[in-house]
């Protein structure tokens, strides 16, 4: 890789400066697929920005940049938060912002001023602004990308002039993505990919495009993801079809579409050598299951206890999902009876005001949770107590508010926890609508209490819980767009904490609840 990147280097022509660092039109697969690749304006080229996005008549925007990073600033906030701003003589209002977890959608509305006659016409720009992408770094996987260039793609207007990309430098992200772009481009009309000869020839048209190693490889590392595992999305239109397909045998495989399907899920390499706090020796005692242990770089850590060593771990990860919210969840196992104070102490210093409960505290005379509310008064752990103040019965869940004090900051707060009852140690529920009722319940609750984590676990935290994050997930985006992506969500999950949607029945299961749900609406215009 790295003689590949001098060879590059070695091809740097002169860049072609413009008044605003602009270049212009790279030739992908000998078509012109137009481009304007350009650095990050700064306070003074904002004016020059909007005037260029005028008269080229861009209808999309692609931001692969924060505006600081380090402390360092990257690019100028080239559009008001909010209502209206003059830029020159163009006017941009912000009609609409979506903030996922990979990147942000502002959609403006733009406009000359100092027109008489007041004739002149508005037009629509849509940003893809992509937040997940450090400088001179990459992404942590390339499915947030890869889905974020779709949605670019997808949203593009024939008609519009070019997209206009940048980044800081205007080179190595935005280079990096033009490739991903282009790559995917070739592979679908010539089945191959040519990643050095694209990367010298718009190192040719503008220096250092692709600017790190890290970047190049991380190419292929999009192409790879790409090729084996395709564009797994579906309208929800297109399910039932979908699932005859991945029940019908496959030709020499010996088994199904969906099991081949989950094959691929469970051939993701958990990586041990990444859970070095649960492993260490005071933390093991703490982890139901040794098998089942977050990561580092997303397990949930909560405040060291004064004085004692080794108090900040609990066996917790936080999960987030591409193109949802950061954060979403805290997967975590039911607590041990020794930890249940640390439980606690991470409801409280995360503000979670929802748990979600899958696993009976006992179930065939094995223990899997240890009660960690109270049946009756006050339960007290460590500087925490805990009160019920409401138990209620629904048909499959049981609903508890309970009052959680903070005895050492002399403050209070409401939690709601829904206990499932409807799913056995093994297998799976009878059928998903207690599943959907009570994601709508945990849904509403978070509406009204803020989003901060969800907190759900069963007992090990990895199957049931799994489950759980990947349907509410799956059902949030059916709602919202008419999409789903059972198989990226399930995959995401496994790559943030170990064995998450543990078996091909609970797999499955995904797919049951989510065709369920749709055939409880008679209008697919519902999802639309």
């Amino acid at each position: 890789i790295n003689l590949l990147l001098h060879k590059v280097k070695m091809a740097l022509i002169n860049d072609f400066h413009k008044y605003i660092n602009t270049s212009a039109f790279i030739n992908q697969q000998k078509k012109l697929n137009s481009r304007f690749f350009i650095a990050g304006p700064k306070e003074e080229t904002v004016n020059d920005f909007w005037r260029m996005i005028w008269e080229q008549n861009t209808a999309t925007i692609v931001m692969v940049t924060n505006l600081k990073e380090r402390k360092e600033c990257k690019c100028a906030q080239y559009w008001p938060d909010q209502g209206c701003w003059t830029y020159g003589n163009i006017r941009v209002s912000v009609e609409d912002m979506m903030v996922l977890v990979d990147y942000t959608i502002r959609k403006f509305c733009i406009q000359q001023v100092g027109d008489v006659s007041g004739k002149k016409p508005q037009r629509l720009v849509t940003q893809f602004h992509f937040t997940s992408w450090p400088d001179f770094g990459v992404p942590f996987t390339p499915i947030g990308m890869l889905k974020f260039l779709k949605k670019v793609k997808t949203y593009n207007p024939q008609y519009a002039g070019p997209i206009v990309v940048h980044c800081s430098a205007g080179v190595g992200r935005t280079g990096t993505f033009i490739v991903i772009d282009a790559m995917l481009d070739m592979m679908g009309a010539e089945r191959k990919v040519d990643v050095f000869g694209f990367v010298t020839r718009i190192r040719a048209q503008r220096c250092q495009m692709v600017q790190t190693d890290m970047q190049y490889v991380f190419i292929f590392q999009a192409l790879l993801e790409h090729y084996l595992y395709g564009d797994t999305e579906l309208e929800v239109t297109s399910l039932e079809s979908h699932l005859n397909k991945l029940y019908a045998p496959l030709p020499g495989a010996g088994c199904g579409g969906l099991e081949a399907e989950f094959k691929k899920l469970t051939s993701i390499k958990i990586q041990n050598d990444k859970m070095r706090t649960g492993n260490l020796p005071a933390n093991m005692k703490k982890n139901r299951v040794l098998q089942i242990i977050p990561y580092e770089f997303n397990r949930v850590i909560i405040p060291v206890k004064r004085g004692e060593e080794n108090t900040d771990y609990i066996n917790a990860s936080f999960i987030d999902f591409v193109e949802m919210y950061k954060d979403s969840y805290m997967a975590c196992q039911g607590p041990l009876q020794h930890t249940i104070e640390d439980f606690w102490r991470m409801i409280w210093e995360w503000r979670s005001c929802s748990i979600v409960t899958l696993t009976e505290l006992e179930e065939r005379g094995q223990e899997k949770c240890a009660q960690y509310w109270s049946s009756d008064g006050v339960m007290v752990c460590g500087d925490m107590s805990i009160e019920l103040k409401r138990e209620e019965e629904s048909e499959s869940y049981t609903v508890r508010d309970l009052l959680v004090t903070n005895n050492r900051e002399n403050k209070s707060r409401a939690v709601r926890q829904f206990h499932f009852h409807g799913w056995p140690e093994v297998g799976i529920p009878s059928d998903g609508k207690g599943m959907i009722n009570i994601i709508a319940a945990v849904q509403k609750q978070q509406q009204q209490s803020g989003n901060h984590p969800i907190t759900v676990h069963c007992s090990a935290g990895a199957g049931r819980t799994g489950t759980f994050c990947a349907l509410s997930t799956v059902l949030e985006r059916v709602k919202a767009e008419g999409i789903l992506d059972v198989f990226q969500t399930v995959k995401s999950l496994r790559l943030q904490r170990p064995h998450m949607v543990q078996t091909l029945e609970q797999y499955e299961f995904c797919y049951k609840v989510v065709q369920e749900y749709i055939d409880a609406f008679s209008d697919y215009a519902n999802f639309k």
